[in-house]
């Protein structure tokens, strides 16, 4: 065979070889076509987005002002990667994580103020600022950080939706929405999802604030009245401004108290939803029981640390007190240091002996300070709201029921 046929033929097998290589390719790649779905079929409108795990990366598209004293602002949220939001329940709260510290971040809890059902999120953010008359108490950092430094365009680390505070989705059961100042806004969900999927069910809103500069969401409020003849507004101011009429921009003048919703309700089965500052909290959902309200029907959440007993099935028996000093060991942190009793939980204990560990909401909701229990018993005067895994504990709300290992 002459060199010129030699490298004819070896030519040709390239050729074909190349040809089967590339065949292949397209055959793999249709494959691969076939069996993975693409990103305009993912995501189907018609299907719920499931709820992410762990932190995920939000853009505040604007702010606004919910109120004329411009101390509360609600905040507008959407994902960075732009993959559909699980809807929540009417009630829910969202986790942030927030820069404010160089060695740690801060951990708070914000309410949902919008209904279920857009793209995005809606927040309302009230300024915590330093209180006259107790001037020992702090500002709000993660309050005030949000209204000076948090602007549109900017990103925010966000846990999904999460709380039980939500109301039932029964229409044939009223429902009673009490809210004492920035406590409006899990309520202000509840009440636009209701009016807008059960615009026939009775819903009353109890809203109490100063006076009307701090009348948040108030022009939205009165129109929902005006157009949803089931929606019965009443609003309480307790220190009525100068141009604050009542009759017009509020109904009643005080508190919300059980005398105002015995004298305002009608007569019947109704489930209270009661959201506001400790005061409220410590006084309202006492009375609701002691009026006859079953505990099943009395709702609540309150700012802060807990502050309202619960009764009946929520409550867990509290185990007794232990006399003398207990060891509680912080694995990750290497240290073992004495509790004394002097406070109130594992997480003030933690934090005044300088052992860096997450916390949130401060009351057993959002679960940051969750901590696995490597040996020894915790105890909780109430049933935590959030779900604790099993060998786990809840450090804001726990305290120590014998010597302890914990893995922070």
């Amino acid at each position: 065979m002459t060199a010129p046929v030699l490298l004819a033929y070896i030519g040709l097998a390239v050729l074909i070889q190349l040809a089967v290589g590339v065949g292949v390719t397209v055959w793999r790649r249709s494959q691969v076509a076939a069996e993975v779905p693409s990103t305009s079929n993912f995501e189907r409108p018609d299907e719920p987005a499931s709820a992410w795990s762990g932190w995920r990366d939000f853009r505040v598209t604007h702010r606004e002002f919910a109120d004329g004293a411009h101390t509360q602002c609600s905040f507008y949220l959407e994902p960075v990667d732009g993959v559909a939001v699980p809807s929540f329940k009417p009630g829910q709260y969202l986790t942030f994580s927030m820069p404010l510290y160089a060695d740690r971040p801060t951990i708070r809890c914000y309410s949902l103020s919008d209904q279920p059902g857009s793209s995005g999120y809606r927040i309302t953010v009230k300024r915590i600022a330093r209180a006259a008359d107790k001037p020992e108490l702090p500002a709000g950092a993660c309050s005030n950080h949000f209204h000076d430094r948090v602007h549109a365009g900017d990103i925010l680390k966000v846990r999904a939706p999460s709380g039980k505070f939500c109301i039932d989705p029964d229409p044939n059961l009223p429902a009673v929405l009490v809210a004492g100042g920035v406590g409006i806004t899990p309520l202000m969900s509840m009440l636009l999802w209701c009016l807008a999927e059960q615009p026939s069910r009775t819903v009353h809103l109890f809203y109490g604030v100063r006076c009307g500069d701090e009348h948040a969401f108030k022009n939205q409020l009165e129109a929902l009245a005006r157009t949803h003849p089931c929606f019965r507004l009443h609003v309480t101011y307790s220190r009525p401004g100068e141009g604050d009429v009542c009759g017009r921009d509020y109904h009643h003048a005080g508190h919300v108290d059980l005398t105002l919703l015995r004298n305002s309700l009608p007569h019947g089965r109704h489930q209270f939803y009661v959201c506001g500052p400790p005061s409220m909290m410590q006084n309202l959902v006492p009375a609701l029981r002691e009026w006859g309200v079953p505990e099943s029907d009395i709702h609540f959440e309150a700012f802060g640390p807990a502050s309202v007993g619960a009764a009946g099935p929520a409550t867990i028996e509290p185990l007794p007190a232990l006399d003398g000093a207990l060891d509680i060991r912080f694995q990750r942190s290497g240290r073992t240091l004495v509790w004394d009793g002097r406070d109130a939980n594992l997480l003030d204990f933690a934090e005044r002996q300088h052992v860096a560990v997450e916390s949130g909401c401060r009351s057993g909701s959002c679960g940051t300070c969750e901590t696995k229990l490597l040996s020894g018993a915790v105890t909780y005067a109430e049933r935590p709201d959030y779900e604790i895994a099993a060998s786990h504990c809840l450090l804001c709300v726990g305290r120590p029921q014998s010597p302890l290992v914990l893995e922070a």
